[in-house]
C-alpha cells in the first residue's frame, strides 16, 4: 500500500502552510491558548476565514455551487491537519466546513441552502451544536426539548448543556422532540435557530478546558417557522448520522498532537533527558498513537473517498485520536510536569485542555466502543 502523497498534494500542503506562516500573527499562541471557544480565537475567526475563503482554501472541497471548486476530500484532510497542527484558526467554523455545511447541502431545503451556505462558504458564519441535555448527554434519543406545532410555527421549550462556541454562536444546529411525533428516535426533529431570537437564553460553564468551550443554553418560548425544521419530522436520526459521521472525521487533532510532542522531545533533548531509554520508549509509544490514529482516519476518509459510507471505521478512528491526545498528555505530565503550570508554554496547557474534550464531545470514548462492539466486531447487544 503506497502512503506517499501525490506531488499534487504536496504542493497543496505546502500552499496551506505558507498561507498560515503569512497570516497567523506572532502572538498566534496566545490568542489560541483557551481554544476555539474563547472570544479571542473566535474574533480571529471571523477575520482569518474570510482570508482563507478569498484564497479558494476553505471549502475548495465543496461544489462549485456553494464556493468550493469540487477538489478531492484529501485536500480537505490536508487542510485539516495543517490548520490543527498550529492550533486551529479557523475556530469553531471547521464545524461549517466539516459538517454542517454538507449537511444542508443534502439535505435542507432550497431556502436554507440559500440562506445558510454562502455565509458559511464566505467564513463569515458561527454555528452551535444543540444537542446534549442535563438528562442525555450521549443518549440523544432520550432528550426532552420540545417543539410543539403552533399554525406556521414551531414553540421549543427546553434545554441544553454542554453546548460548545454558544455564546458567539449566531446560529444552532438544535434538536427538538415534536410534540405528539413519538417516543424515542422517531420523535426527534431538527431546527435552524438564529440565536438572536427572543427567549434564548445562554450561560458559560466555568471549566478547565477552555473559556467559551462549554454552555447552558436556555430555550423558553422560542418561536420559529416550520422554514427552520431541516427535513421532515422524525427524519433526524438519519440525517444526525450522516452529520456525525463527518463530524469524527474532520478533527484531526492527532497532528496537534505530534506537533506539541516533537516540541516536547525537542525540550527534553536540550537538557540532556532524552538519554533515558524510558523517555525513549514512552516517546515512541505517544508517536506511535498519534500516527496509529492517523491511519485510522485515512481509512475512513479513503472509504467516503470511493462514495462508501464508513461506518465502525469512523469511531474507530475517533477512539485512536483521543487515545493519541492522551497519550501525548501523560508522556508531558510525566517528564515535563512544570510545563503545565505557569505561562511558558501556552501550546502544551492548550493541547491538555483540548484532550480532555476529545474523548466526550461529538460522542463520548464509551459510546464510540460500544459502537465498534456491536458493528464492527458484531458482539451482541448484552456483551457490548
Amino acid at each position: 500500500m503506497d502512503f506517499d502523497w501525490t506531488e499534487e498534494d504536496q504542493a497543496y500542503r505546502a500552499r496551506v502552510r505558507e498561507f498560515l506562516q503569512r497570516e497567523l500573527p506572532a502572538n498566534w499562541d496566545e490568542i489560541s491558548r483557551h481554544g476555539p471557544g474563547s472570544r479571542e480565537q473566535t474574533e480571529f475567526s471571523l477575520k482569518f476565514c474570510p482570508k482563507l475563503a478569498e484564497a479558494g482554501l476553505l471549502v475548495a472541497h465543496w461544489p462549485p455551487e456553494w464556493g468550493g471548486a469540487d477538489r478531492p476530500i484529501w485536500e480537505h484532510l490536508i487542510l485539516g491537519e495543517e490548520m490543527w497542527a498550529v492550533g486551529e484558526p479557523r475556530g469553531a467554523q471547521y464545524m461549517n466546513v466539516n459538517w454542517i455545511g454538507p449537511t444542508l447541502m443534502r439535505f435542507g431545503s432550497d431556502e436554507q441552502r440559500r440562506h445558510y451556505i454562502p455565509e458559511m462558504a464566505a467564513g463569515k458564519a458561527i454555528w452551535c451544536q444543540g444537542f446534549s441535555e442535563p438528562n442525555a448527554g450521549s443518549d440523544l434519543a432520550s432528550l426532552r426539548t420540545r417543539a410543539e406545532r403552533d399554525g406556521d410555527d414551531y414553540v421549543i421549550n427546553g434545554t441544553k448543556i454542554w453546548t460548545s462556541y454558544a455564546a458567539m454562536a449566531h446560529y444552532c444546529f438544535l434538536l427538538a422532540r415534536v410534540a405528539g411525533a413519538g417516543q424515542g428516535k422517531s420523535g426527534i426533529a431538527i431546527f435552524l435557530v438564529p440565536m438572536s431570537t427572543p427567549g434564548i437564553e445562554v450561560r458559560p460553564i466555568p471549566s478547565i478546558i477552555g473559556h467559551g468551550d462549554i454552555h447552558e443554553t436556555f430555550f423558553t418560548n422560542v418561536r420559529v417557522p416550520v422554514s427552520a425544521r431541516l427535513g421532515e419530522e422524525g427524519e433526524a436520526w438519519s440525517i444526525i448520522g450522516y452529520s456525525l459521521a463527518n463530524e469524527r472525521l474532520g478533527i484531526p487533532r492527532y497532528e496537534f498532537s505530534a506537533r506539541v510532542l516533537g516540541g516536547m522531545v525537542e525540550e527534553l533533548r536540550a537538557r540532556d533527558a532524552f538519554l533515558d531509554p524510558i523517555v525513549c520508549q514512552r516517546a515512541g509509544s505517544a508517536a506511535a498513537a498519534c500516527e496509529a490514529a492517523r491511519m485510522l482516519v485515512y481509512r475512513a476518509l479513503d472509504k467516503r473517498a470511493r462514495g462508501e459510507t464508513p461506518g465502525a471505521e469512523a469511531s474507530m478512528a475517533r477512539v485512536a485520536v483521543a487515545e493519541a491526545d492522551h497519550a501525548v498528555t501523560d508522556f508531558g505530565f510525566d517528564f515535563l510536569p512544570e510545563a503545565f503550570s505557569g505561562r511558558h508554554y501556552p501550546v502544551y496547557l492548550a493541547h491538555h485542555e483540548r484532550a480532555i474534550v476529545t474523548s466526550i464531545a461529538g460522542g463520548a470514548t464509551e459510546i464510540q466502543l460500544r459502537l465498534i462492539a456491536r458493528h464492527w466486531l458484531d458482539l451482541p447487544r448484552e456483551s457490548s
